[in-house]
C-alpha cells in the first residue's frame, strides 16, 4: 500500500478509478479522492456487490445458483502492476484495475482476472510460461444518436468520408491522424505496449498490434486500450467500435491472439524442436485448439453480432484449420524461426472481454498438450467451404457445445461457465425480443 500512496503523491493525484472488467469486458467500479482510496485499502471498504458479474450487456442482472441470492458485497484488492495515469482528463487522476475477493479471502471464480489467473495456474504447475500478443482492429464510425440508423464512416482531414477499400493505406490512416496521435501519446502515458497501426480493409477500419508479453498484463493492456480508443475518438467527435460487424457490407473486426509457449526456467520455446522443426507440444496445443475452441466460442465471440463476421465473405476464419502463412484458416502459423514459433487464433472478436479470450485459448492450448492430441494435416491452399473443424455459425450452438464441455469447464471453472452461459442466455432473451428492420421491410406487408 505504501508503494501506491507514494505514487499518486509523487503525480498530484486528486481522484482514483477503480476498475473491474466485467464478464462482459466493460470497466466497472468506483471513482474515490485519493485520500479516500488510500483509507479504503485500510479498513478494506472498497466494495462492490457480487452482481456485478452477473449484469448483462443490457444492464440486466442474471439470478443463478453460483451466486447467493442476498447479493453480498465483495472486497477490491487494487493491482498495484496496473497503476497508471487517466491521460484524457484535466485534474490529475489515476486508474487502477482491482480483484474482487470475498471476505474470507477466496477470489470470486467468475471475475474475468481470476478465470485467467486459473487458467495460469495450470501452465504454471509444469513450469509452462504462455507468451502473447493481441491484435486488435476497429472503426471509427460517424456519431451515431439513432440506433436504428445503419453507421456510417466518419469524415476525414479530406471533408469526405471513407467508401473505398483501403488495406494497409498510409494516406487513409492520416485522414484521422489527429486521433491515432493523441491514441499514441495516451498509450505511451498508460504505458500501453502497442506497436504497429495499419489501416485494415473496411471504410476507416484500423488494427493495432501489441508487443508480445505475459498474459495477465497485455490482457490488461487490451482492456485499457479499447477504453483509451473510445475515449480519444469521443474527443474528436466520432466513436470507435471494437463490434465485431458493425456495417453490413464491411469486413469484421477481430482480435487475433498470436501465443507461444517457453519454458518458465531456461525462457527456451517449446514450440520448437532444437532443429527448428515443430514441437510435439506444439501440435498438441494446435489439437487443442482445434478440439475445444468451438466449446470456447462463448468467450471467443461472445455477443449474437459476434457470429455476422464469422464468414469467408470478407477473409473471416470459419473452420479451425492450421496451415503456414495462410490467412483463410483458423489457425495461422506465422513464418518465424525456432525461437519465436507461434501460432495465431484467429478466431476472436474484437467484441470480446481480452481476460476471457486469452483465457479460453490458452485453456483449449492446454488441454491438448495435456492429452497429448494429435492435428489435422496442415491444410493446403484455401481454408474456405472445406467443412472440417467448422466453428458454431450462432451463439445459441455455442452455449450449447461450452455445456456439455465437461473438460473446457475445470480448466476454466465449472462456476465461471455456469454463469458465462446464463448471462449470454439473457442477452439472447433480450436480442429475440428486438423486432428489426428486416422483418419489417420484407414481412410488414407480405406475410
Amino acid at each position: 500500500m505504501d508503494e501506491i500512496e507514494s505514487w499518486l503523491k509523487e503525480r498530484g493525484i486528486t481522484e482514483v478509478e477503480c476498475l473491474v472488467p466485467d464478464i462482459t469486458g466493460i470497466a466497472r467500479g468506483k471513482i474515490l479522492p485519493a485520500r479516500k482510496f488510500i483509507q479504503s485499502q485500510l479498513d478494506q471498504s472498497l466494495r462492490l456487490p457480487e452482481n456485478i458479474f452477473t449484469q448483462t450487456v443490457t444492464g440486466e442482472f442474471v439470478t443463478t445458483d453460483v451466486t447467493d441470492e442476498i447479493e453480498p458485497d465483495v472486497i477490491l484488492r487494487p493491482d498495484p502492476s496496473t497503476l497508471r495515469l487517466v491521460p484524457w482528463y484535466s485534474e490529475p487522476t489515476a486508474q487502477v484495475i482491482c480483484d474482487a475477493h470475498y471476505r474470507s479471502g477466496k477470489p470470486v471464480p467468475f471475475a474475468p482476472r481470476q478465470v485467467l489467473r486459473r487458467v495460469l495456474d495450470h501452465f504454471k504447475r509444469r513450469n509452462w510460461q504462455p507468451i502473447v500478443s493481441p491484435e486488435l482492429e476497429f472503426f471509427l464510425v460517424a456519431r451515431n444518436l439513432d440506433p436504428d440508423l445503419p453507421l456510417q464512416p466518419p469524415i476525414g482531414r479530406s471533408g469526405r468520408p471513407e467508401v473505398g477499400r483501403q488495406s494497409f493505406g498510409i494516406d487513409a490512416v492520416n485522414e484521422f491522424d489527429p486521433i491515432f496521435e493523441d491514441v499514441y501519446d495516451y498509450c505511451e502515458a498508460q504505458e500501453l505496449d502497442v506497436d504497429t497501426l495499419i489501416h485494415e480493409a473496411g471504410a476507416a477500419q484500423v488494427e493495432i498490434n501489441f508487443n508480445h508479453g505475459e498474459p495477465m498484463s497485455m490482457a490488461d493492456q487490451a482492456f485499457l486500450f479499447k477504453r483509451t480508443v473510445r475515449n480519444v475518438a469521443i474527443s474528436h467527435d466520432v466513436y470507435a467500435t471494437f463490434m465485431a460487424k458493425p456495417y453490413q457490407n464491411e469486413p469484421g473486426s477481430a482480435m487475433h491472439i498470436h501465443q507461444s509457449l517457453v519454458d518458465a526456467r531456461t525462457g527456451e520455446n517449446l514450440f520448437s524442436t532444437r532443429a527448428g522443426k515443430n514441437s510435439r507440444l506444439f501440435l498438441s496445443y494446435i489439437a487443442g485448439l482445434q478440439e475445444y475452441s468451438p466449446a470456447a466460442m462463448p468467450l471467443l465471440a461472445p455477443n449474437v453480432n459476434s457470429y455476422r463476421r464469422i464468414t469467408p465473405d470478407w477473409s473471416a476464419p470459419i473452420n479451425l484449420l492450421w496451415a503456414d502463412e495462410n490467412r483463410t484458416v483458423g489457425l495461422r502459423i506465422p513464418a518465424s524461426g525456432r525461437e519465436n514459433r507461434r501460432v495465431e487464433n484467429r478466431v476472436p472478436g474484437a467484441d470480446a472481454n481480452p481476460y476471457l479470450v486469452i483465457a479460453a485459448t490458452l485453456a483449449c492450448g492446454y488441454l491438448g498438450m495435456s492429452q497429448r492430441l494429435k492435428p489435422s494435416e496442415p491444410t493446403i491452399g484455401s481454408a474456405y467451404g472445406k467443412p472440417d473443424f467448422a466453428l458454431p455459425r450462432y451463439l445459441p450452438d455455442a452455449l450449447e457445445q461450452l455445456r456439455h464441455s465437461s473438460d473446457l469447464q475445470r480448466i476454466l471453472g465449472r462456476d465461471f461457465a455456469h454463469l458465462l452461459v446464463a448471462v449470454k442466455q439473457q442477452e439472447m432473451n433480450a436480442y429475440h425480443e428486438v423486432i428489426s428492420a428486416w422483418e419489417r421491410e420484407h414481412l410488414l406487408l407480405n406475410v
